[in-house]
């Protein structure tokens, strides 16, 4: 096990690791160690205030304090240094990011490549030219409509120092909206069931252009991006422009490319094929 690889997993916006486990129990069973890391202010450490309990209290929720207040990206970056730096102990490392997860493994290899082997970005952000909210205006972006989620917002973010959103809501319209940005293609009971591992709270930072892809550190680290084809909250379209941005600043160093069938959510219900696709890296 000595020179096989740990897949260190980093979840998304609103995420945890929790959704990774089952992914985590197919890599066991190819052979594969994994450890998936909460970022500050998730799993254990979010925080669900009573009044988003049944029946909800919005105007109580909106006002309560969240634990993930304050939260950077650098705080995230920290936590999955300690991570790496435990794991790179027991042999290589593979970083493998997901979605908004990508921000933070971006970060962490600008600062620490020495403890990667291989960074993975699975439908993740990788910003090299822009920072991450600025692709949004960029016309990959043009069908995702950040105000379908609008009423499902609980309180002022500005005021809260923190993004809540009601992902208990039983209003159709919403639910909807939820679906076919991150799952179009699981059942409605699948569907549901993920969006009950989800919490409320989101910290604010996403980075500034210090926290973009730098050639020198994240640039000589072996690369390879995971494309979502169906991917309706970060389309294939932006999947591929940051693709070609990373490959434009390290021509030396290409992304490895791979492309799996699915929406934003598909590969951690159903991820199996995902799983025999990190397993098909741990040599390389």
């Amino acid at each position: 096990m000595q020179n096989l690889p740990t897949f260190v997993l980093v979840h998304g916006a609103f995420a945890n690791s929790f959704s990774f486990a089952p992914l985590q129990a197919e890599l066991a069973l190819l052979g594969h160690r994994s450890v998936a890391v909460d970022l500050p202010g998730h799993g254990f450490e979010a925080t669900f205030p009573a009044a988003y309990q049944a029946p909800q209290d919005l105007a109580a929720l909106a006002a309560e304090p969240g634990s993930i207040k304050g939260v950077t990206l650098a705080d995230n970056a920290a936590r999955v240094i300690e991570v790496l730096e435990r794991a790179k102990r027991n042999g290589p490392t593979v970083l493998v990011s997901h979605s908004r997860g990508g921000a933070t493994a971006t970060a962490v290899a600008n600062a620490r490549p020495e403890l990667i082997d291989r960074i993975v970005y699975v439908s993740a952000w990788c910003p090299v030219d822009l920072n991450v909210g600025d692709y949004y205006a960029e016309p990959e972006m043009a069908d995702v409509d950040p105000a379908a989620f609008v009423a499902t917002l609980v309180g002022n973010p500005a005021e809260l120092g923190l993004l809540r959103t009601n992902f208990r809501t039983a209003d159709p319209v919403a639910l909807a909206a939820f679906k076919q940005a991150f799952a179009a293609d699981l059942t409605d009971d699948e569907f549901r069931t993920f969006l009950n591992t989800f919490q409320p709270d989101e910290n604010l930072d996403v980075g500034t252009s210090a926290d973009r892809a730098q050639a020198a550190t994240w640039g000589r680290i072996p690369r390879t991006y995971v494309r979502l084809a169906a991917d309706a909250s970060l389309p294939l379209a932006v999947q591929d422009r940051m693709i070609r941005e990373g490959d434009a600043l390290t021509p030396g160093n290409p992304f490895d490319v791979r492309t799996l069938e699915g929406s934003h959510l598909r590969w951690l219900v159903h991820p199996k094929p995902a799983a025999e696709v990190l397993a098909s890296l741990a040599g390389s």
